[in-house]
């Protein structure tokens, strides 16, 4: 009635509608209705109509194509502002990989220019970098949470104004935990420093969220609301934290997906253009356009081009990291507290406190959650 007669809503009635349609927005089954993420929706339809579309004419494939990366990055920036959780990219990444295979099996193969064991590569390949994607969604190394302290973050959701020592939205924590407590680039800096009780060299911290002792290089995520072993980052495509128990994984799953996406490139690029290198026809190739199932195809190509191109980035960063032995986050407060240093033009940030050269760095990677953590005195406490 309000729409109608435009007059204005009252303040949360949006938000209200939002989550009533995403509370209502649910699925048959067997065992009763299953309610959809809402975010998982927006990739299995638009993806398919922006491909299409885009194959339609070159110059729509380059307007489609541009504006992509630009609405998945400005997604991605609110998401990261706004400190959420989405299955928006788990999604995109998962159907774009079983949309380009479907394409690539009804549209490339059937030319006769792909054979079967090429096919059979392929597929191996795909197969292969799901086996680690799900290795790597796996528990990326939490430290355990005390019963205390998950009841008194549980008795302290409710208030929201007020509460004894809540001015940080920290609810149940004791005030010499939290009356310092902040928090900068996702990280909880409400601890206090052990480091007098710890031998030389060996830095504890006190977190304040979780409420326990974490070992050195372990990091708190706000996304997860969690404490994790050598945190790395939060990866929003896999939608989890990539820390010291899924990092090889991690790391695995985008060679594989680096590997096959090329190869597939390459397969679908000596189809729709002959006699042509795979470089040279990413950028001239006079027949794309000349059939509906070759303009698809060619679309396709681009489309994996633009995510390999940035994949490949965050895989160079991985790799350039490991070598240096830091991690992300580690980076990130280096720069943050300007004690890092800067090398590769900036692509690694080496803040020389783990770095023991290159051969010792990757067999420390390598060695990553190969024995179980030893759990201290302060840790059980």
């Amino acid at each position: 009635d309000r729409w109608l007669t435009c007059r204005s809503l009252p303040p949360g009635a949006l938000e209200r509608i939002a989550d009533t349609v995403a509370d209502r927005l649910r699925v048959p089954w067997f065992a009763g209705a299953v309610k959809v993420n809402v975010s998982l929706v927006p990739p299995l339809v638009l993806l398919p109509v922006f491909l299409h579309v885009a194959a339609l004419h070159f110059l729509l494939g380059l307007v489609v194509l541009t504006s992509l990366p630009v609405v998945v990055l400005w997604y991605y920036y609110l998401t990261h502002r706004r400190k959420e959780r989405t299955l928006f990219f788990l999604s995109l990444g998962l159907f774009s990989l079983g949309y380009m295979y479907y394409v690539f099996l009804q549209e490339v193969v059937p030319r006769g220019h792909v054979g079967s064991s090429q096919v059979v590569a392929l597929t191996c390949g795909l197969v292969l970098m799901l086996v680690a994607l799900s290795r790597a969604k796996k528990d990326p190394g939490y430290l355990p949470i005390l019963a205390s302290s998950l009841k008194s973050s549980h008795q302290g959701l409710p208030s929201k104004g007020g509460g004894r020592g809540s001015s940080n939205g920290l609810h149940g924590i004791p005030a010499s935990g939290a009356a310092g407590g902040r928090a900068v680039n996702g990280e909880a800096k409400g601890y206090s420093r052990m480091s007098s009780e710890e031998p030389e060299g060996v830095k504890k911290d006190w977190c304040a969220r979780c409420q326990l002792v974490r070992p050195a290089r372990a990091g708190h995520c706000r996304l997860c609301g969690r404490c994790v072993r050598r945190l790395d980052h939060h990866c929003v495509w896999i939608n989890s934290c990539v820390g010291e128990q899924n990092h090889q994984a991690f790391i695995l799953a985008l060679s594989f997906f680096m590997l096959t996406s090329v190869y597939g490139i390459t397969l679908t690029l000596h189809t729709v253009c002959r006699d042509q290198t795979p470089f040279v026809a990413l950028f001239y190739c006079p027949g794309a356009y000349s059939d509906y199932s070759s303009a698809l195809s060619f679309t396709c190509v681009w489309y994996c081009a633009i995510v390999t191109a940035g994949m490949g980035y965050i895989l160079l960063i991985q790799l350039l990291n490991i070598s240096y032995n830091v991690t992300e986050r580690e980076a990130r407060l280096a720069l943050r507290d300007n004690v890092g240093r800067r090398l590769l033009g900036g692509l690694v940030i080496d803040t020389g406190q783990y770095n023991r050269g290159f051969l010792c760095n990757w067999g420390h990677f390598l060695s990553l959650g190969s024995s179980p953590p030893q759990r201290s005195a302060e840790d059980i406490v």
